[in-house]
């Protein structure tokens, strides 16, 4: 009898002792979750202004029915795919060359800032932007847009043309081309122009003579595409 009764005193003791364990291991796991969760901090994610990919010292090869046709080079890329219209930012120098069949540049477009939309398909050039066309002509302005769906190149700034022939061209009121730059129009309010007297309309892209025009409507998208 007693026997029995100290191995029931014993179970009830092994009992309240895992009790007493498991509890303790709740309140533990508790008080760990607990400090946990209050060194968590919370961070506010803005699509517009928070990257989803970042990359560095760019240099891609893309190539054309199997043949290497351009070169891209940017100091940084950022891609912003869940903003509301998702776009790349370049702020580095932006570089993109373009190779004949034996890799010679044929054109290339440089600048120091680039944007991408991807839905518009639209590029946005800032900062000493250079560009040099199939035809060997060299255009240098602060900024300019590359529509892509619409197939034209614009700007409304100041924008200089050396052509192939060494003319060059002064416009003081932007510019609008076909996408290869081989045919354009120079909008201004006054416009200096050192052309050869062989220079014919064809070729220059030119309307009429050179005259003193009055300021053409602004061919710049409504809505302001600089970001912050």
């Amino acid at each position: 009898m007693t026997k029995e009764r100290f191995l029931s005193k014993t179970g009830q003791h092994s009992i309240t002792a895992t009790l007493l364990v498991a509890v303790m291991l709740q309140f533990l796991l508790a008080t760990a979750c607990s400090k946990e969760k209050k060194d968590i901090v919370e961070v506010t994610f803005d699509p517009e202004t928070t990257y989803t990919m970042k990359a560095t010292g760019v240099v891609s090869l893309v190539s054309d029915s199997g043949i290497t046709r351009y070169r891209v080079n940017a100091g940084e890329w950022l891609v912003f795919d869940k903003a509301k219209d998702p776009y790349w930012y370049f702020p580095k120098v932006f570089y993109v060359e373009k190779f004949d069949s034996v890799f010679n540049t044929e054109a290339s477009v440089k600048s120091d800032t680039a944007y991408y939309f991807n839905k518009k398909e639209l590029w946005h050039l800032i900062g000493n932007v250079e560009v040099q066309n199939l035809k060997g002509e060299h255009f240098d302005t602060s900024e300019m847009f590359w529509d892509q769906k619409a197939g034209k190149v614009y700007s409304d700034k100041n924008i200089r043309i050396i052509r192939f022939n060494g003319d060059t061209v002064i416009g003081r009121y932007g510019f609008e081309s076909n996408q290869n730059m081989t045919k354009y129009k120079i909008f201004r309010s006054k416009a200096d122009f050192t052309v050869s007297e062989s220079s014919s309309a064809d070729s220059t892209g030119f309307e009429g003579e050179p005259v003193e025009l009055t300021p053409a409507p602004s061919i710049l998208p409504s809505e302001s595409l600089i970001r912050p």
